[in-house]
């Protein structure tokens, strides 16, 4: 029997997190419920089943039945990124043109630090003893120079074979104008030992630069036999379990697929779960299409900042993951070692640090009670009286004494402070860490923070979010009601969505169209089942090494011209007038549209809210320490406004708002901070 509670069918999101797994299940009536449970970071399907036992225990339902009435599960991992991060990859054998196989080690020669020379580039994830060249070669125009010697394939192949290489990239020259190579590669493989998993750059991301389009290649095939194996088994297990259709995987672009369409490419989800951040902004505004907003989602572990601007969340293809340089198409995301289980620690010379090492799930903050020592910022947020002894969401409960033992042991003594300063220190070095974060994705990219609203999600977001936006100058801060299931709710938010991209040189005033149309028009082929496509173009200044990615509404080039000066000037402060532009790939973005409609929100009252309690809170080195009113959130509804400082405990997430600030629960029933406005 169905639960009264809920109204059939429904949908599912689970995002797995460093440290807890969250699920948000909203019916077809609306209602949105909200589950946590621990994370299982050996085994993440472990994570995704526990928290889904826990939904139909609540929920008063068998797992059978939460699953059958299920009309779309969608699911966001870190297993990719954990795969690289961890190395616990497969062994992996390269295959490339003769003559290119140092390309992967030599990479670009450019430090991502320019003054440090003595930090070593990560390892190479193929030694060179397995990177075999192949005699053949593809011209720069695209047609055959030598042919493909398949003996050499087949000599690769028998000493991947000797070698127990698990899985094969490929990358040959000039693949990205012409795979036929590749795909002969990849048959004669087929027929071995070793072409269970074979990666073809081609295939993978077809884009123009060796070092970037073989690299990806080489994280696919990296990746691919735990990703895929993951999927396929997860996939596998909630069908068995009554699920009607298979899952869809959240990729690093912010749009979701089918997990059978993500096997052949796992590297699209190496920012699987982060990217749902793109939907959540959806969800926190009435106009998505002219927002400005920038996020920062603040988890156990990290925080990550997402900039949109005019409704558009920038996707770049210049992503690195651990020093391993992608050409993905991602969503633009900025990662800090910043979050609730971040840990405080003092260096050799007396100095107080904040991450980027985290507790994880397991042991966990010092207050957790599982063997942790270490103190982290939950545990100073213990110390401040911002958070509350006791039972937290996700099974977890909080022990003051053992956060303050801690704090004294391993920061106030050294420190020469007591234990209250010491943790008022961590969470102004954490917040000070987060404007920085911010920063990088703003100011660096040519935006102004003050025209933007600060979005604090994440379990321990709405805990900074105010005092972040003081310091960028931002007007409103909104914390979000469900923050502490941002990214699982961003999920149901999500469009279907998939990138075909075509390299295409030409300089931009003087292509014909009719060829530009029809090459477009090959793409949109590609993409014919979406129902929407979406044309770009990538286009770079003649002499320049990387393009900007821009809009492009029919062949209006002059069009295009002037959206990719207006981009230039913003990301770099000049253009060249009357410079020319050339041409280096065009894509097509194919979309379909999830059905959402906000849920309803809830009535207003007419009374003002009482606090359920008051207690000694720490604001700020101004105001020290206050008694603050602690409020419920199910106490404010729609319409509520009051005057800061105060707190607000909800199911996942507990909300600051300071001396200074107005509080507004909002027409979404979220709640927005008026910032500096409190007379």
């Amino acid at each position: 029997m169905s639960s009264p509670r809920l109204s059939s069918p429904w949908r599912i999101g689970v995002d797995v997190g460093g440290t807890f797994t969250d699920m948000v299940l909203r019916d077809s009536a609306g209602a949105v419920h909200i589950f946590k449970a621990p994370s299982v970071p050996a085994d993440p399907s472990q994570g995704v089943l526990g928290v889904l036992r826990l939904a139909a225990q609540q929920l008063d339902l068998p797992l059978s039945a939460l699953l059958r009435d299920c009309a779309l599960f969608v699911h966001g991992s870190t297993v990719a990124t954990n795969t690289i991060l961890e190395k616990k990859g497969a062994k992996v054998g390269l295959l490339t043109t003769e003559g290119f196989r140092d390309s992967l080690e030599i990479r670009r020669g450019i430090r991502e630090n320019q003054w440090d020379h003595r930090a070593p580039f990560p390892e190479v994830l193929v030694p060179r003893y397995l990177r075999q060249p192949v005699h053949g070669r593809i011209g720069a125009d695209g047609k055959e120079l030598a042919p493909l010697a398949l003996e050499d394939v087949d000599a690769a192949a028998r000493l991947f074979a000797d070698e127990g290489v698990q899985s094969v990239a490929v990358c040959l020259f000039n693949s990205f104008l012409d795979g036929t190579h590749e795909r002969s590669v990849g048959k004669r493989l087929a027929a071995t030992p070793v072409g269970k998993w074979v990666s073809l750059s081609s295939e993978v991301m077809p884009t123009m630069g060796e070092y970037e389009r073989g690299s990806t290649a080489v994280v696919n095939a990296y990746v691919a036999p735990t990703v895929t194996g993951y999927l396929r088994t997860l996939d596998e297990q909630l069908r068995q379990l009554g699920l009607p259709r298979s899952l869809l995987m959240l990729q690093s672009n912010g749009g979701a697929v089918p997990v059978d369409q993500i096997a052949e490419r796992p590297v699209m989800l190496v920012l699987s779960g982060p990217a749902a951040g793109v939907g959540a902004l959806k969800g926190c505004t009435d106009r998505p299409e002219t927002a400005n907003l920038i996020s920062v989602e603040i988890g156990g572990t990290s925080c990550d900042v997402m900039v949109m601007a005019k409704g558009e969340v920038p996707v770049t293809d210049a992503l690195v993951i651990d020093g391993y340089h992608l050409t993905t198409p991602s969503v633009e995301i900025h990662t800090v070692g910043a979050g609730g289980g971040t840990i405080a620690w003092v260096d050799a010379a007396g100095l107080l640090h904040v991450g980027p090492q985290g507790a994880g799930a397991r042991p966990g903050p010092a207050a957790y009670g599982f063997g942790g020592e270490d103190p982290t910022v939950t545990d100073a947020q213990l110390v401040l009286g911002r958070l509350r002894p006791g039972p937290l969401a996700g099974g977890v409960t909080l022990d003051a004494r053992l956060a303050r033992e801690a704090i004294d042991t391993k920061l106030a003594k050294p420190l020469g402070l007591s234990v209250e300063e010491a943790a008022a220190g961590v969470v102004r070095l954490l917040e000070q860490n987060l404007l920085h974060a911010v920063e990088r994705l703003s100011i660096e990219r040519g935006h102004n923070p003050t025209a933007f609203t600060l979005v604090a999600a994440g379990g321990a977001g709405p805990m900074h979010g105010c005092v972040v936006a003081n310091a960028l100058g931002c007007q409103r801060a909104l914390l979000p009601r469900r923050a502490g299931a941002y990214c699982a709710m961003g999920m149901l938010q999500s469009d279907v969505r998939q990138d075909y991209l075509k390299v295409f040189l030409a300089d931009l005033d003087k292509v014909e169209p009719a060829s530009l149309e029809q090459a477009f028009v090959e793409l949109e082929a590609r993409a014919g089942a979406f129902a929407i496509r979406e044309r770009e173009v990538d286009l770079r200044y003649e002499g320049q090494q990387w393009p900007v990615r821009v809009s492009f509404k029919g062949i209006d080039t002059a069009a295009a011209r002037r959206t990719f000066e207006a981009e230039h000037q913003r990301l770099f402060g000049h253009i060249q007038p009357g410079g020319r532009i050339d041409i280096t790939a065009l894509r097509v973005v194919g979309r379909d549209p999830l059905d959402w409609t906000p849920p309803a929100a809830r009535p207003g009252r007419s009374d003002k809210p009482k606090p359920r309690e008051t207690r000694k809170v720490w604001l700020d080195p101004a105001n020290g320490w206050r008694d603050v009113p602690i409020y419920a959130g199910a106490d404010l509804t729609p319409g509520c406004v009051l005057d800061g400082p105060l707190l607000i405990e909800e199911s996942t997430t507990t909300a600051f708002v300071g001396p200074h600030d107005r509080l507004e629960v909002d027409t979404r029933d979220d709640f927005l901070v008026h910032i500096g406005a409190r007379s």
